[in-house]
């Protein structure tokens, strides 16, 4: 594990302090602070199994009653799942493409979704990734809001999250052509800020651009802190994993760099892991804590924002680990991913519930 905060003489040295220095807070009108849950999680307490059985869990937002709404990847079918009942079916998305990584990806929810019942969702259709935003229970054909990202067999990123600034952020990958996340005319291998019309959001780099960063392997975790401090975790190659701290107008470095690997040019990462041991896919903060759900790792990662060394849970307790989330209450759900590489474990994929500390 390298620890990014930290300075060594040659690119990629192992830093001498094990520790991460504290975030640096974000500023200006798109970092405003975010709201922070009631407590936060126990994981130290056994949990709770919202739902079992399921094909590829993915994205995953919540409603304004504390039910969430999960996307099955393969399957294009959203799920509400409500604690103490059975999940049913809220909506099947229309021309999902679903194959390799590709299919049915990120959910969020419309910061007024109370006013104006927006759900946005983004998949693979057929010769392309897309954006699209509905309403539960309509019949009406699902509106595109943003096209055009290149699709492949992997690297389709895919995650969706609306900031502190109510605007919509996209974590999207580079298609298998590490050239895309250099390239500035590209979406691809990038952080996009949209409004929620999809248009490129005012404030971003480059006006009239909706690219917000830069140099991005495959970003499927998008993360706030109360201070505004985004996070984002990234697929590496075959060596580093990462987490980024994510500020406007910055290049994190793909495909020149991986890890913390040293050029001037570059943003290094928060903290770094072999890729063996993460894999990073969906990220939640709660409090001082940073959470990361690791696919080839099987564990779900606790980064300490003000500083210390990161810690490993559950190491091979549930498998594959997607998709971690604060719900409003404070508790921690988490979603398996074992279906997907066909390693299912008699009642994958399936849901858990970390109640919040009291």
């Amino acid at each position: 594990m390298l620890l990014g905060a930290c300075s060594g003489d040659e690119p990629g040295a192992q830093p001498p302090a094990p520790s991460i220095a504290a975030a640096p807070s974000a500023s200006g009108p798109e970092s405003a602070p975010a709201p922070s849950p009631a407590g936060t999680p126990d994981l130290s307490a056994e949990p709770e199994t919202l739902a079992t059985g399921l094909d590829v869990p993915w994205g995953l937002a919540f409603l304004p009653d504390g039910s969430a709404l999960v996307a099955l990847r393969d399957e294009a079918r959203i799920m509400q799942i409500t604690p103490g009942s059975k999940p049913r079916e809220a909506y099947r998305v229309p021309d999902v493409d679903a194959a390799g990584e590709g299919g049915l990806l990120g959910l969020a929810m419309a910061g007024d979704y109370a006013k104006t019942r927006w759900v946005y969702a983004y998949y693979t259709a057929s010769d392309d990734n897309r954006i699209v935003r509905f309403k539960l229970g309509s019949d009406d054909k699902p509106e595109v809001i943003f096209s055009g990202l290149a699709k492949a067999g992997n690297h389709n990123g895919g995650r969706i999250a609306f900031g502190p600034d109510d605007m919509l952020y996209v974590g999207t990958g580079d298609a298998a052509q590490p050239s895309r996340s250099q390239d500035p005319d590209s979406p691809n291998g990038k952080i996009l800020r949209l409004t929620p019309d999809g248009k490129p959001a005012p404030g971003n780099p480059k006006a009239g651009s909706p690219i917000w960063t830069s140099g991005h392997r495959n970003v499927q975790g998008l993360a706030w802190s109360a201070d505004g401090t985004m996070y984002a975790p990234e697929f590496g190659q075959n060596t580093w994993d990462e987490v980024n701290v994510i500020e406007k107008g910055k290049n994190y470095g793909w495909p020149e760099v991986e890890g913390s690997e040293r050029d001037p040019r570059y943003e290094l990462p928060l903290v770094s892991w072999s890729t063996s041991e993460a894999s990073p896919s969906g990220a939640a903060v709660a409090g001082d804590t940073l959470y990361v759900a690791a696919l080839r790792g099987e564990r779900l990662w606790t980064v300490p924002l003000g500083g210390g060394e990161p810690k490993a849970e559950f190491v091979g307790k549930y498998g594959r680990l997607r998709t971690v989330a604060i719900a409003p209450d404070g508790a921690l759900w988490l979603t398996s991913s074992n279906t997907d590489r066909g390693v299912g474990r008699g009642d994958d994929d399936r849901i858990l519930r970390f109640k919040p500390k009291s």
